[in-house]
């Protein structure tokens, strides 16, 4: 059973709320989840029909989804893949996988699809409320620095104000945490990052030693960036973690 006992501690935030979805077919989770995210700020609607999913969020147009795998219509992969595939529903929405199911099959093909992160039950409402909070600082830029700054090395250019990334012209399409992962590499470009620095930067926290999600999103992230045969330019440092370089022999003197 989800520990949903406890609500996370801390105040209400102020301002604006920000609008969270959360697609569920248990009452007793929902609308748990709810209150608590209604505490921490947020303005929650449930779902619990995965069908539905699309046509709510572009009618509500959340700022980020909380979304069961286990639906009685239609699977959250499946959802994943109508969210992601449906412009007026926001590509970009940050989606969390809630989930029973633990396999890393199941997990890689949601990181596949775009997912932003993958949450297993059971789990505790903090640490849900603190996921939440981590995709939502990296889809709002994390910890971007600079003001209307184009980051570039090579062909590849990322825009922190407008979030576009091109390779030779052509744009990428990228997710929140795929977009916070290149820009930390393209920052250290020619840098060799541990995977420790890389999760801390990238995610604000560590997957357990779960190196496979890591290695997952480098790869996802690779078949975006090197493609059409363009010269690569993520590179993996092995026993070490990764770089964003050129291949030797080719960096300018």
């Amino acid at each position: 059973m989800t520990d949903l006992q406890h609500l996370a501690p801390g105040r209400p935030t102020s301002g604006p709320s920000l609008r969270a979805l959360v697609v569920d077919d248990e009452p007793h989770i929902s609308d748990l989840l709810a209150t608590a995210l209604r505490y921490e700020g947020f303005e929650p609607t449930i779902c619990d029909r995965g069908g539905t999913v699309v046509d709510v969020a572009v009618d509500l147009r959340p700022d980020v989804i909380l979304l069961d795998v286990m639906l009685p219509d239609l699977d959250g992969f499946e959802v994943a893949r109508r969210l992601r595939s449906d412009e007026r529903a926001g590509t970009r929405v940050p989606v969390i996988f809630l989930t029973a199911r633990d396999a890393t099959a199941d997990k890689v093909e949601g990181l596949r699809l775009g997912v932003d992160d993958y949450v297993t039950k059971p789990f505790s409402i903090e640490e849900l409320v603190e996921r939440v909070k981590a995709v939502l600082r990296r889809a709002a830029g994390g910890s971007v620095t600079g003001n209307d700054a184009k980051l570039t090395y090579h062909d590849l250019v990322l825009d922190e104000d407008t979030r576009d990334v091109w390779r030779a012209g052509r744009l990428i399409e990228l997710t929140p945490t795929e977009f916070k992962l290149l820009h930390y590499l393209l920052s250290n470009a020619r840098r060799v990052l541990t995977r420790d620095q890389i999760l801390e930067a990238v995610w604000d926290y560590t997957f357990a030693g779960n190196a496979s999600v890591l290695e997952t999103y480098i790869s996802y992230l690779r078949h975006k960036v090197d493609t059409d045969g363009e010269v690569p330019l993520i590179h993996t440092v092995r026993g070490v973690g990764y770089s964003l370089r050129l291949p030797p022999g080719m960096e300018p003197a």
